[in-house]
């Protein structure tokens, strides 16, 4: 292959990059003509850049990027992409639980045509919150990719320098890496991969900022929020025509109305409650309208190592737009 870009976001990871750089390396030297590791510091406030600085001044493969704040792990990757320099990019997180040594699988399947390629783990290693977590973001994920293909999406991904064109413009501060490919292809798929232990420290994502990234892909990339405001205000509507029909009904044959104060207060309180769940999604979507009106970046950085003179050209993706 003519040449790899490793993105890694890297967040309070400083004990595991020297090693992780040095079981990449000799895969990708073996896989690749040429390659690149690209470490995006997401603001971590450790001795990660430390770490990073060293690695860069000892290999120049090895390129850091700083980002001036933390901005969460899609954001860091996007930075990353956006700096690759070789036709294929592989992206893994910076915690050894993706082995390097599973990228040739990666790569033989984009050889096979695919634009995209998952490293789906044969038995995922988290925590039980964490994966009930994970199951919830996947969800969210199939309204912009389809069934089939979230059901096997990971931070282990291998594809298509070029599908970048389709999202080179977007600057919106909520990112789903998952969703932008979606923009440039059709072509995904995946393989089975080993997801080992977590060698040091613990997972820094928490049941609340996946579900916070869940919401983010929801009402971010799709409409279907808004449907389900739309049907549950139809819904409501129609089960108010009925119980009106039932209240004349009962007053026309019967000559009674229906007793009691806790009734009422019922029915306003179902009503209420379907009112504010539309303004909600409605008050999501226009928050995400505010921010891109403010224009606001995905990420800024800070600094960088080993800065390319020049970019090579990735390769065209033929067909990749359908």
């Amino acid at each position: 292959m003519q040449g790899i870009s490793v993105v890694v976001p890297v967040y309070r990871s400083a004990a595991t990059l020297q090693p992780l750089v040095e079981r990449l390396t000799p895969v990708l030297q073996r896989v690749a003509e040429r390659h690149e590791v690209i470490f995006v510091e997401d603001g971590g406030l450790d001795t990660s850049w430390t770490v990073i600085e060293a690695l860069a001044a000892s290999n120049p493969q090895v390129k850091g990027i700083r980002l001036s704040r933390n901005y969460g792990q899609h954001n860091a990757l996007l930075c990353g992409i956006r700096a690759a320099n070789y036709p294929v990019v592989v992206t893994l997180d910076d915690d050894l639980q993706h082995p390097p040594e599973e990228i040739p699988r990666l790569l033989a399947q984009l050889e096979a045509g695919f634009d995209v390629v998952y490293g789906a783990p044969e038995r995922e290693q988290h925590s039980f919150l964490r994966d009930k977590a994970s199951i919830i973001t996947k969800v969210a994920l199939q309204n912009a990719m389809g069934a089939q293909t979230a059901r096997h999406v990971s931070a282990f991904r291998a594809f298509r320098t070029g599908l970048r064109d389709a999202f080179v413009a977007y600057q919106s501060p909520f990112v789903s890496i998952d969703v932008l490919l979606t923009w440039g292809t059709t072509r995904f798929t995946h393989v089975m991969v080993r997801h080992d232990p977590r060698a040091v420290g613990v997972s820094n994502y928490t049941l609340r900022k996946l579900f916070t990234h869940a919401m983010n892909m929801v009402t971010g990339f799709s409409t279907v929020p808004l449907q389900i405001a739309s049907f549950v205000g139809f819904g409501f509507t129609a089960f108010g025509i009925v119980l009106f029909c039932y209240v004349l009904a009962r007053y026309f044959i019967d000559r009674t109305t229906v007793p009691g104060f806790p009734f009422l207060a019922s029915i306003i309180a179902i009503f209420s409650g379907a009112q504010l769940f539309a303004l909600g999604m409605i008050g999501e979507y226009l928050a995400r309208m505010h921010f891109r009106s403010m224009g606001r970046p995905a990420y800024a950085i800070a600094g960088v190592l080993n800065r390319s003179e020049e970019q090579v050209a990735p390769e065209r993706v033929e067909g990749a737009v359908k």
